[in-house]
């Protein structure tokens, strides 16, 4: 069964993303609908929000091997992000993520972000860990 995900973290609640769990293929979906908030001077998606959308999207999707509600934390080790092409201010742009490989420590994720007429805008890789729950000093 789809989950989705509303205002579960400041990010999420600051940029309006909707997150999305329960997917058969166990990739996590983010999708945003561009607001002139989410714009640059060009009038187009900031890249830095798209790279936000799959990062987030990529987090989740580690989670999900390891809990179904996609809620353990996993933290972004690296991150690249590729711009293909511009998305524009009305339309729903959505992330979809995949383990591409990984072990014990570390996973390996591949992204890709879509507007809703299919074009792709931006892809991205990286690498995930599982967080620590507790605080040190």
């Amino acid at each position: 069964m789809i989950e989705t995900i509303v205002g579960e973290t400041g990010t999420q609640t600051t940029l309006g993303y909707l997150l999305e769990i329960g997917h058969d293929d166990g990739g996590a979906r983010c999708h945003l609908d561009v607001t002139e908030a989410h714009t640059n001077r060009h009038g187009v998606l900031h890249g830095g929000i798209a790279t936000t959308v799959l990062d987030n999207a990529m987090g989740a999707t580690s989670s999900l091997t390891v809990d179904d509600t996609g809620r353990t934390p996993f933290q972004t080790i690296s991150l690249t992000t590729q711009f293909l092409a511009p998305a524009f201010l009305g339309k729903r742009v959505t992330a979809v993520a995949r383990v591409t490989g990984g072990g014990r420590s570390l996973l390996f994720l591949a992204a890709e972000l879509h507007d809703e007429d299919g074009r792709l805008i931006a892809s991205a890789t990286g690498v995930f860990k599982r967080a620590r729950t507790e605080q040190t000093q």
